[in-house]
């Protein structure tokens, strides 16, 4: 019975351990320029990043570190995995190839400093975890964009691009100027005080759960009028509904 529960125990690590290697492996894609296997595998690691807490919660296997654990793996896959795609998109821009080697020797200062804004990201994803895990206002909310939400969003870009046909998109990702910006932007929404609604759920009750609800039919809407570029909008249709759900609580 004991080995069992010793077993049982380490389901929730492992399947953590899974998010990490989709992590590693999206950081190696992006690295070599396979940006849309890099995407998937980032999802991936949230489909993991998702199961890991279920499982947690389910089989009672919560632990100290299992907590460091999956901050770690999540620091790989949505916080250097998305890095390292917006760094591809910064190198088309700046040096006409996502997957041109980096040889400081033969580029400007300013070339070098555009391309390393793409780990700004990584930064603040770090920023962000480690304010996740010593802040007790975020047991069951967020405070901040959490990482999973912002690297979907970067690895949204590579399938928009692949799948769909939005030329103004990839006309704004060859623009580095933007590209920074978007950077810039969505790093900050990683350790902003504005309050999140977490997806998770302790019952079904339409009441409890309204903003949910509410904001997954929204996105079955846009997903059918949008189609492809739905993914990139999840992250501001959720901080809408947040920021909505922030202002009914205050009433």
């Amino acid at each position: 019975m004991s080995e069992a529960k010793g077993i049982i125990k380490h389901i929730p690590n492992s399947i953590t351990c899974l998010n990490l290697l989709s992590g590693c492996t999206a950081s190696l894609m992006a690295m070599e320029g396979y940006l849309v296997n890099a995407a998937f595998l980032i999802l991936l690691a949230a489909v993991f990043d998702f199961f890991d807490g279920l499982a947690a919660r389910v089989l009672k296997a919560y632990s100290p570190m299992g907590k460091e654990l999956d901050s770690l793996a999540d620091m790989v896959s949505f916080g250097f995995a998305p890095g390292v795609i917006a760094l591809a998109y910064l190198k088309n821009a700046v040096l006409g190839s996502p997957s041109a080697d980096f040889v400081p020797a033969e580029l400007s200062y300013s070339q070098i400093a555009l391309l390393l804004s793409a780990f700004i990201i990584p930064i603040f994803s770090a920023l962000r975890l480690a304010k996740f895990n010593i802040d007790t206002r975020q047991t069951s909310s967020f405070i901040g964009v959490p990482t999973p939400a912002n690297a979907m969003f970067w690895a949204s870009l590579p399938l928009v691009l692949h799948y769909g046909n939005y030329p103004q998109i990839e006309i704004s990702l060859a623009n580095p100027i933007l590209l920074i910006a978007t950077i810039l932007i969505t790093s900050y929404l990683l350790v902003t005080e504005i309050p999140m609604f977490a997806l998770k759920v302790k019952s079904l009750a339409w009441k409890e759960n309204k903003i949910r609800y509410l904001f997954l039919i929204t996105l079955l809407v846009l997903a059918i009028l949008l189609k492809w570029l739905v993914i990139p909008m999840i992250l501001f249709v959720y901080i809408g509904f947040s920021l909505l759900d922030n202002i009914l609580n205050k009433k």
